[in-house]
C-alpha cells in the first residue's frame, strides 16, 4: 500500500479510503467487521463515514457499527484515520441540523460516543452551509480542536468559492483550516477540474472523490445489464443515455485487459490532486477486486483515449472558457 500526506498536514493516509455508507443498510454487521478488518490487512488506514449514514434519523447507524468494531480492541483505533461527517439532519428539532456552533458541538459528541472513540481524525462538513458565518464555524471548529476531540477539519461537496472563503476565514483566525475537500469525482463526472481543483491546490486541500465508479456506470455497466442483474432505475437510463460511449469504454478495457472499474479507479489515482479515493465495497469480493487498481498503471494513449471518451471541462477556470 501507499500512503500519502493528507493535504498539506503531515497525516498520512492510503491511496484508498474505506467508505462505511454500505454498512448496515445493505451490508450485515457481521459483514462489516470481517470488510474493514481486510481492509487493514491490505493497509488501508483511511476509513470514511458520517453521522447520517445508516438513513435512520438520528441514529448514526453506521457509525455505531464501526464503534463497535473498533472497541474490539487490538490496535484497531490507533492505525485508523478516521473521518466522520457533520451536517445532516439528526432529529426533528431545528437546531439538530447544519453548521451552527450548536450543532457542530452536539453532533461531534453524538458522534464520538457511537464510535466509541475519544478524538475524531477528520471532521468534515457534509455541505456547505449559507446561513452560518464563518466566523461562527471556525469557533467551534476551533473549540473541538483545542479540546482533543478533532484533529483535523475537512469539507465536502463544496465549490471552489466555498473553500477560498473557508481558508481566507480560517488564515484571518491563524486557525490551520481545511486539509482536504470530499467530491464527486470519476471519468463521467469531471466538472470540479473547472474551479474546485484549482483550488484545492493553491490551498493545500487533499482531494477525497467520492463516487469513483459513477454509481456503478463505469463499473462494467453494459455487462452487468446483459448478465439480467438488476440494477438501479436512474443507472439503467444513465446507460440507455450513454450508451454509445460506455460500449467504447468497455470495448477499451477489453482491449487492455482490465476490468472497468479497475480503470476507472486507476484513473482517479493517475490524477495528481487526488489523495485517496472513495471505495464503498458492499461486499469483500468488492472490496478485494478494488486493490487492482492500486498496481495498475495505465499508459499515455490509453489516458488520452479515455480523455476522448469522456471529455472534461476543458481544463482549470477561468482559461477553460475565457480569453
Amino acid at each position: 500500500m501507499e500512503y500519502r500526506h493528507l493535504g498539506r498536514s503531515g497525516v498520512k493516509v492510503s491511496r484508498l479510503c474505506l467508505g462505511t455508507m454500505n454498512f448496515g443498510p445493505q451490508t450485515s454487521e457481521q459483514d462489516s467487521f470481517a470488510i474493514m478488518d481486510r481492509a487493514l490487512d491490505f493497509g488501508i488506514n483511511f476509513f470514511d463515514t458520517a453521522n447520517v449514514y445508516g438513513w435512520k434519523l438520528g441514529e448514526g447507524w453506521t457509525e455505531q457499527i464501526v464503534g463497535r468494531w473498533l472497541a474490539q480492541g487490538g490496535g484497531r483505533r490507533e492505525k485508523v484515520v478516521l473521518a466522520t461527517k457533520v451536517f445532516g439532519c439528526m432529529g426533528d428539532w431545528p437546531n439538530q441540523s447544519r453548521l451552527s456552533a450548536r450543532h457542530i458541538k452536539q453532533a461531534c459528541e453524538e458522534s464520538l460516543r457511537r464510535l466509541q472513540t475519544d478524538w475524531i481524525d477528520l471532521y468534515q462538513m457534509h455541505h456547505i452551509d449559507r446561513d452560518t458565518p464563518w466566523e461562527e464555524v471556525w469557533q467551534a471548529m476551533e473549540q473541538l480542536v483545542r479540546e482533543g476531540k478533532v484533529v483535523y477539519v475537512g469539507s465536502s461537496n463544496f465549490a471552489g468559492w466555498h473553500l477560498a472563503q473557508a481558508q481566507e476565514a480560517a488564515r484571518s483566525r491563524h486557525f490551520f483550516g481545511l486539509v482536504s475537500e470530499q467530491s464527486l469525482y470519476n471519468l463521467n463526472e469531471r466538472t470540479i477540474e473547472l474551479e474546485v481543483i484549482p483550488a484545492c491546490e493553491a490551498y493545500g486541500i487533499g482531494l477525497i472523490p467520492w463516487s469513483p465508479l459513477g454509481r456503478g456506470l463505469l463499473a462494467g455497466a453494459l455487462q452487468s445489464a446483459a448478465n439480467g442483474r438488476r440494477a438501479d432505475a436512474d443507472l439503467k437510463k444513465q446507460v440507455d443515455e450513454t450508451r454509445p460511449r460506455l460500449e467504447a469504454y468497455e470495448a477499451l478495457c477489453n482491449g487492455i485487459g482490465e476490468r472497468p472499474a479497475d480503470v476507472a479507479l486507476a484513473w482517479l489515482l493517475h490524477q495528481k490532486a487526488v489523495t485517496a479515493p472513495i471505495i464503498g465495497p458492499r461486499t469483500m469480493e468488492q472490496l478485494e477486486g478494488a486493490m487492482r487498481a492500486l498496481s495498475l498503471s495505465l499508459s499515455r494513449e490509453t489516458l488520452k483515449e479515455l480523455d476522448n471518451l469522456f471529455p472534461g471541462p476543458g481544463g482549470a477556470a477561468p482559461e477553460a472558457y475565457a480569453w
